[in-house]
């Protein structure tokens, strides 16, 4: 890849990021579907750097190693395919509201709105208003899309994309509860064995007890208290969040035309 063609991906993502509006109305709408691979891949690459690179303050060297080889490899590969998958659900949307755009119209727009990914993955270290912050900025960046690529009412595009990020919200909060609290169930009943134990316990020992903990649906006799504290946003007052969110977004694009 050049330096100008380098250079011309970093700026596009700027102006995503930066001025979502100006850049989508002034998209091309066609042109191949080499350039918005291409920035996907480049964006996904990051991506998986920046995971790669978090992964070993959470967990050791060796581990770090695998963990960030897998996300460098892996991230652009489910990229590539998650930007066709989501483009052909939001042709289809977009064609149910009155869009005459082409399927490369659909999916340059949703390739270029994977400019964020690089700052969700850092987004994803703060519990529950991470996954709020990610998804309300994708809404927005698919909402601005839909009035100035697909010239879709703008009223329409703020319901039918309001209510799908309000679902994908609830689905995303509610997965990630259950992750967080099977994750102090798991350490909270390792650390009571530990005490018992009073010894470390070996690695073949480790694995009898995380697998007793992984089969077992006792509820830990010391509840972590940080997960009390981050359940206490439930995914209905998330969504309340969500939908206060949406309600400045037309005034937002407005302003900025």
């Amino acid at each position: 890849m050049s330096n100008a063609a380098f250079s011309s991906i970093i700026n596009d993502a700027i102006q995503v990021i930066t001025h979502p509006v100006r850049f989508y109305r002034q998209m091309e709408k066609s042109g191949g579907f080499a350039t918005p691979i291409i920035f996907v891949i480049v964006m996904s690459i990051t991506t998986g750097l920046i995971v790669a690179i978090l992964s070993f303050f959470g967990t050791g060297i060796s581990a770090g190693i695998t963990i960030g080889l897998m996300a460098i490899v892996m991230i652009p590969i489910l990229a590539l395919i998650g930007s066709f998958i989501g483009a052909a659900i939001l042709f289809v949307i977009w064609k149910l509201l009155g869009s005459e755009e082409s399927f490369e119209t659909t999916y340059r727009c949703v390739a270029y709105s994977m400019a964020i990914i690089p700052f969700t993955a850092l987004l994803g270290l703060i519990p529950y208003l991470g996954s709020i912050i990610k998804i309300a900025w994708s809404t927005f960046l698919i909402y601005v899309a839909s009035i100035k690529v697909h010239n879709i009412r703008s009223g329409s595009a703020m319901t039918v994309f309001g209510v799908l990020g309000v679902i994908m919200l609830v689905m995303t909060l509610s997965g990630e509860r259950a992750t967080r609290s099977l994750s102090a169930q798991i350490n909270g009943n390792f650390d009571s064995q530990l005490q018992k134990s009073g010894e470390q316990p070996s690695p073949k020992e480790t694995g009898k007890v995380l697998g007793k903990l992984l089969g077992s649906n006792d509820q830990p006799k010391n509840p972590d208290k940080q997960l009390e504290t981050e359940e206490a946003l439930l995914p209905e007052e998330a969504g309340k969040a969500l939908g206060e969110f949406l309600k400045g977004i037309e005034k937002a694009t407005r302003q900025e035309q």
